[in-house]
């Protein structure tokens, strides 16, 4: 593919056999404003470096799908003036348009997969909106996540969205999601959702064995890995369905639908919140990231 560039780091990295994973960058043009934005992107690559692996921030840029950026170019996507955000559907014509575009989770792991990267580190993902039973607002994360084969460490779904009928779709689509040391899924800014999972894994070496013995049977799936954010950086569970309930009316009110839903409501939680969801998502993120870095390392042993 002409359009893929890896970067000299990732690159020998995978040739060498070491772990690698990868991040995506709509943290960088969509999830936090500046200079929390390229703040967000460094302590994701710093918790995959100190788990021995490198890190692979996903972008577009100039008609070249990046897999890897240099600091100099984190820096100048963090800067960037509208950059378009690029999914499954969006991703050529990002591409043919040039200028700087955030991948999200759908994009980053189509990237991933092209690389030859098999993990990749999130906040959270995306699913079924609230009310998506009849406005069919349906992530295409949750599609991607059922045709490539790239295990996912998030938080679970981002909390705005309905939790019941994503699994749903998760398990219909056939993708395992298995709590990171609970049977209870993680909720995104609160440690659950509230929800039970069919399974967990205690550690990286059970999360790399069930990824094998999933990939080997030729499912063609992505797994998810749904790890509970710190204790100390959660929100109650109450507070934080409290915030989002109000964000989501506050969206319907204003008339924003699709693509921009997810910011609009994650900049809404955080004034609702006093910035504390702030420091949920960021902590999430390094959670996730250095999680990530331990499962690449034991599927690269």
């Amino acid at each position: 593919m002409n359009e893929l560039r890896i970067s000299v780091a990732v690159a020998v990295a995978l040739a060498a056999g070491r772990p690698v994973v990868a991040l995506e960058s709509t943290l960088i043009t969509h999830g936090f404003a500046a200079p929390l934005n390229l703040d967000a992107a460094r302590r994701a690559e710093a918790a995959v470096r100190a788990g021995g692996a490198e890190p692979a921030t996903v972008a577009v840029h100039d008609g070249r799908l990046l897999v890897g950026l240099t600091d100099p170019e984190l820096d100048e996507i963090a800067r960037a003036q509208s950059p378009r955000k690029a999914s499954r559907a969006t991703l050529a014509l990002a591409l043919a348009e040039g200028g700087w575009a955030g991948t999200t989770v759908s994009a980053t792991m189509i990237a991933a997969h092209l690389a030859g990267i098999r993990v990749f580190a999130t906040g959270g993902i995306g699913g079924v909106h609230r009310g998506g039973a009849s406005t069919m607002d349906i992530s295409a994360d949750l599609d991607e996540l059922a045709r490539t084969p790239v295990l996912v460490v998030c938080a679970g779904p981002k909390s705005m969205l309905d939790i019941d009928l994503t699994l749903e779709y998760l398990e219909t689509r056939g993708v395992p999601v298995l709590g990171w040391g609970t049977t209870s899924l993680a909720g995104f800014y609160a440690r659950s959702s509230g929800r039970t999972l069919a399974g967990s894994v205690a550690d990286a070496a059970a999360a790399a064995h069930v990824a094998q013995s999933h990939w080997s049977l030729g499912l063609g799936s992505g797994l998810i890995i749904a790890a509970p954010l710190p204790d100390a950086a959660a929100l109650p569970a109450d507070e934080a369905e409290a915030a989002i309930a109000q964000a989501t009316r506050d969206a319907a009110d204003a008339g924003i639908h699709g693509p921009a839903t997810t910011p609009f409501v994650l900049a809404r939680v955080a004034a609702l919140t006093n910035g504390r969801s702030v420091t949920a998502n960021l902590a999430l993120i390094e959670n996730n990231a250095s999680i990530a870095a331990q499962i690449a390392a034991a599927l690269a042993e």
